[in-house]
């Protein structure tokens, strides 16, 4: 048995806890499920033998998932923010998330069908909205806050003026 990470991510889920963890490990790099592990006894949300927790990594980062039942929802509070690289790479996980009963928010935001808030944001945009000329920064940011999934061109074009 490996030594569990010293910090981990707990998010709550509805039973449904290893589909959330199979679809981040197929979507991302450096994903993985690494254990299931079932519930030794009854508890509020489910019976002896159901999964009761998962472990799993997402892009590097130790997460569990607990199949706490329908009480606690996710909001914008937490999310993952995941740096991208281009477009196209935006466009993938933007597209995977929103497309598998995912919902489009604002500004790069959009939200998984379980509820979990993700930050699409292509480098570009982080680097335009921290520009060291105000002007560029201001027009970048502008741009990014009209936008629902981040466009890469109009972000460059908006920060060159």
């Amino acid at each position: 048995m490996t030594k569990p990470a010293k910090n981990t991510i707990c998010l709550w889920y509805d039973g449904d806890a290893e589909e959330a963890a199979r679809f981040y490990a197929e979507t991302f790099p450096d994903s993985s499920v690494d254990a299931v592990h079932l519930a030794p006894g009854d508890y509020p949300s489910g019976k002896k033998g159901d999964v009761l927790t998962v472990e799993f990594t997402v892009m590097g980062i130790p997460c569990l998932g607990l199949n706490g039942g329908p009480e606690v929802k996710h909001n914008e509070a937490f999310s993952f923010q995941v740096a991208t690289e281009d477009q196209e790479e935006t466009d993938r996980y933007w597209n995977a998330i929103v497309g598998n009963g995912g919902q489009e928010i604002v500004c790069g935001w959009c939200r998984d069908k379980w509820g979990i808030s993700w930050q699409i944001t292509p480098v570009v945009l982080t680097e335009a909205i921290t520009d060291p000329d105000p002007a560029a920064a201001k027009r970048a940011f502008d741009a990014m806050m009209q936008m629902v999934k981040i466009d890469v061109a109009a972000i460059e074009a908006a920060r060159r003026g």
